[in-house]
């Protein structure tokens, strides 16, 4: 089994959500201990948003590629190989402004591509990218998955969208909220990884 992680904070080993994608990683390693790690630190070696070279590099065949659209596209091109390799995908999300970083939203424009990700079709959209378990480890200042604020959550239902588009929909998500609320943070970390423990790779 290959497991991606895809680590997303700038605030690096002091991240939670990296802590918290850590701690994902080792329980499916504590079940699948003959599995591959491969990380993908898109914080450290972030994507280019995108420009008008990629989307044209996008869109021409490969034969038909300037030197240029080569070079723009090897980047997206690399992303797209280790996704479709990976079986098991962790992606470290802490929430900034209510969303999901930059540099990951980036690494998704990159790896959602028509005809190589994703194809339309007579009966509507079809996801070609198949048989991937996706654990999602997202972390906040405040309260999301519930109560008032649940509204202005844009992080976990975007990426089961995109995700979902692409044809990814065994998605998983824990959460270490409360980061920023005096009486709550100290505990939020240790309640959350308690939720990794429960995790099950096949029942």
């Amino acid at each position: 089994m290959k497991i991606l992680h895809i680590v997303t904070s700038l605030r690096g080993e002091e991240s939670v959500s990296n802590k918290l994608g850590n701690s994902i990683i080792g329980k499916i390693k504590e079940q699948l201990p003959q599995s591959e790690v491969i990380v993908s630190n898109i914080a450290k070696t972030p994507f280019p948003h995108l420009e008008q070279v990629h989307l044209a590099s996008f869109f021409t065949p490969e034969d038909e590629r300037t030197e240029e659209m080569i070079n723009s596209v090897s980047q997206s091109d690399d992303a797209i190989e280790k996704l479709l390799a990976a079986d098991i995908i962790v992606m470290d999300v802490p929430m900034y402004n209510f969303t999901i970083p930059s540099t990951l939203k980036a690494w998704i424009d990159h790896i959602t591509r028509a005809g190589v990700t994703f194809q339309y079709t007579a009966n509507g959209v079809e996801g070609l990218v198949k048989n991937k378990k996706v654990y999602l480890a997202i972390a906040s200042g405040g309260i999301y998955s519930e109560g008032a604020m649940k509204n202005i959550d844009f992080t976990e239902n975007y990426l089961r969208n995109i995700l979902g588009f692409i044809g990814i929909d065994d998605i998983t998500a824990y959460r270490v909220e409360g980061l920023a609320i005096p009486e709550i943070k100290e505990n939020a970390l240790p309640k959350a990884l308690k939720t990794v423990d429960e995790l099950v790779i096949y029942e």
